[in-house]
């Protein structure tokens, strides 16, 4: 049984950092592609960045580049997300999504929500 874990999320200031984590079980981590989501308040889920199951490889959501950087450890199963230079539009709860794109039908975490607010 896939289980996909998210810790991290929190209250940051505008301009702020948060680095999110997911711990995965029950799947062969270092082949998996994983990828994190964001849904803000009232609105749909979208992407945000994805890592390849190897590491080198990573993208991002055009509202995520050049402040967060996603990132993994595979002895530990674990994929992180690091936000920089928080905006309130960044707002929203986070999911661990065992996928390059995700879809409803991957494996979702429950999530972690990332409040942005002065």
């Amino acid at each position: 049984q896939v289980t996909l874990v998210e810790s991290g999320g929190g209250l940051a200031q505008p301009g702020g950092s948060l680095r999110l984590s997911c711990r995965a079980s029950g799947l062969t981590f270092s082949s998996a592609d994983m990828s994190w989501a964001r849904q803000a308040p009232g609105k749909e889920r979208e992407f945000v960045a994805a890592i390849n199951w190897k590491g080198g490889i990573t993208d991002y959501a055009d509202s995520a580049k050049g402040r967060f950087t996603i990132s993994r450890d595979n002895r530990l199963n674990l994929v992180y997300l690091q936000m920089n230079d928080l905006k309130p539009e960044d707002t929203g709860t986070y999911y661990c999504v065992k996928a390059w794109r995700p879809r409803p039908r991957d494996y979702w975490g429950k999530g972690t929500l990332v409040t942005v607010s002065s």
